[in-house]
């Protein structure tokens, strides 16, 4: 499985009821992260925070909202790409240095995070997590500058990897994005209030109308008063995550302008066109592939069809199955309809294949449900690279494709055929140049350096 990442979202407003707004827009983002949700918010002269591992929904109830009021705050939902998953380690942090109080939601990963600490620690900060977004906020803190903005953009300066951020002091709401855009950021608007989220749906949630995304290397300040753009890098170059189309985005976001949606269903048809198949159904592995597999079976002619159907709560317990549930494996997420599977030739549309762990139980699901052939069709080509920006995915050896060649995998996952989308063909469906996205789960080439064997608990070796 994949993992992003985190979901990041802020707002301010003299009378709207904030930590709603703020609870509902992370409810819309609860894809980007389940370990852990929380918010902050301000009333201008102090902070108030809550956090706990879980859902929003679990986290979060009638009587925690009540006690988070304010006129701006942020909030965060996380998936741990940096240290462990803990109730420390939730967001949003807030840290205290002499220029005042800063609270922030972080998006992404930063690759230099354990030198930065080191640095910080030398000058006497104290630490009390493993995550970055705490050398983060600490090295804004720490930095010079005469206000926040200031503050931001000489941190930026000093920080290598992916981030998108949304921060919090007492008098503003502030959003940065790093110099390549490698996490998406938005900006909105509910009547002249300011919403920044990490996805356009997290607005559309709200009844807030989309204005632009936060451009890479941009700072906005907003306040009360209005607000301030400041563009610490405009070199032109970008490497926004490719996987942000194929899968991680909500399929109702718009990344770049580009609704997400239809970049999924393009890449279904060039699917179609790279590896026709005579089949009798085109069924998508829920939910990020459905709509490829519709644009595959449009452009195809074979009809489509609903054919396995998920339990969207498996993996969102806390409850451990016990060994014979364990054994059922991947039954427990997805259930097959016998009834339009049976005798039927099967193209089975999938978003990736990582580790190759669950593919294998999806096939020998569908043929114990009574299908005569299984194709298989990839809508990312072979990942033979982990990555370092912000997606939780798999080191090296993990997997597959660092050591199955394509048929070789075809046999292992004991599918009738296998095609995965072309690099071609992927940036084609997206609508990019090579040198715009971040492609290196694909071809090993990092838009920053980075160091192979980076641990996501390299800071909690540091310790």
């Amino acid at each position: 499985m994949i993992r992003d990442r985190c979901a990041v979202f802020g707002t301010m407003s003299q009378s709207e009821d904030v930590a709603r707004l703020i609870f509902f827009g992370l409810y819309a983002l609860q894809h980007r992260g389940q370990e852990s949700s929380g918010i902050v918010v301000t009333n201008g002269e102090q902070m108030n925070r809550h956090v706990g591992v879980g859902l929003v929904s679990q986290v979060f109830d009638e009587q925690s909202l009540a006690t988070l009021r304010g006129n701006a705050g942020i909030g965060h939902n996380r998936y741990s790409t940096t240290g462990s998953s803990s109730v420390a380690n939730a967001g949003p942090m807030i840290v205290t240095g002499p220029a005042g109080t800063l609270a922030l939601a972080h998006n992404g990963n930063v690759v230099n995070a354990v030198e930065l600490r080191q640095e910080l620690e030398e000058r006497g900060f104290d630490f009390t997590t493993t995550t970055d977004s705490e050398v983060i906020a600490k090295l804004i803190v720490a930095s010079p500058g005469h206000n926040w903005e200031e503050r931001v953009s000489s941190a930026m300066r000093r920080l290598i990897g992916a981030y998108s951020l949304a921060l919090l002091t007492d008098e503003s709401l502030i959003a940065a994005r790093d110099p390549l855009g490698v996490r998406p950021l938005c900006i909105g608007y509910v009547d002249s209030n300011p919403v920044v989220a990490s996805e356009t749906c997290a607005l559309d949630h709200i009844g807030a109308r989309y204005d632009r995304d936060v451009q890479p290397g941009e700072i906005i300040s907003f306040t009360h008063e209005g607000e301030t753009s400041t563009m610490v890098f405009s070199d032109g170059r970008r490497a926004a995550c490719v996987f942000e189309y194929i899968y991680l985005a909500r399929a109702d976001s718009r990344l770049d302008h580009k609704l997400a949606y239809e970049t999924r269903q393009r890449m279904g048809v060039r699917l179609w066109e790279e590896y026709p198949v005579d089949a009798d159904l085109v069924l998508g592995v829920p939910d990020s592939a459905i709509p490829a597999a519709i644009g595959y079976a449009e452009a195809s002619g074979i009809p489509y069809s609903e054919g396995l159907l998920k339990n969207r709560y498996v993996g969102r317990t806390f409850i451990s199955p016990d060994q014979r549930l364990r054994d059922l494996g991947v039954q427990l997420k997805f259930n097959p309809l016998k009834e339009v599977i049976k005798g039927q030739r099967l193209v089975v549309v999938d978003d990736s294949i990582v580790r190759g762990t669950t593919t294998p139980h999806v096939v020998e699901l569908l043929r114990h449900a009574g299908a005569t052939e299984v194709h298989l069709r990839i809508c990312a080509p072979p990942i033979k690279h982990p990555c370092f920006l912000g997606v939780d995915m798999a080191t090296e050896w993990e997997l597959i494709a660092t050591r199955k060649s394509v048929e070789e995998i075809r046999d292992y996952v004991k599918a009738d055929s296998l095609g995965y989308i072309s690099l071609e063909g992927l940036l084609k469906s997206v609508g990019f140049e090579q040198d715009k996205l971040c492609m290196a789960c694909f071809t090993g080439d990092y838009p920053v350096p980075v160091q192979i064997g980076l641990d996501k608990f390299a800071l909690e070796a540091a310790q």
